[in-house]
């Protein structure tokens, strides 16, 4: 249990300052506690999906990564960050990515912040 609460502050971590870096991945709320809210639990949706359906996705494109040498994962991400922005909007949460190669930029800037998070924060059990 721990070990998925430090993943998850991890990946707030990491969508705030993806956030904070592109104009075009947008989180709004009436306060700052509203926003941190937000983040937590779009941090939780994030974490949902690439436990569920990214495995999915690097399984039927696996061609594509032997082809690409890996470089796919950048699509894959930037599609795992826009399906988490579609599904904010259905849960009418604050989070908007617009576009995909804001996507794949996101998703870069999300992968390397959540890397080094997850290096600094303490790993649990």
């Amino acid at each position: 249990m721990k070990n998925f609460l430090v993943k998850t502050i991890a990946n707030a971590g990491a969508l705030a300052v993806a956030v904070w870096l592109l104009d075009k991945i947008t989180l709004t709320g009436d306060s700052t506690f509203k926003k941190v809210w937000t983040l937590l639990l779009v941090a939780l949706v994030f974490g949902l999906v690439n436990f569920l359906v990214k495995p999915i996705v690097k399984l039927l494109t696996f061609p594509l990564f032997i082809l690409t040498l890996g470089l796919i994962t950048l699509v894959v991400n930037a599609l795992m960050l826009m399906l988490t922005s579609w599904l904010a909007d259905k849960l009418d949460l604050s989070f908007h990515v617009e576009g995909f190669w804001t996507a794949v930029l996101g998703g870069l800037i999300i992968s390397v912040v959540s890397w080094a998070l997850n290096v600094v924060l303490p790993e649990g059990d």
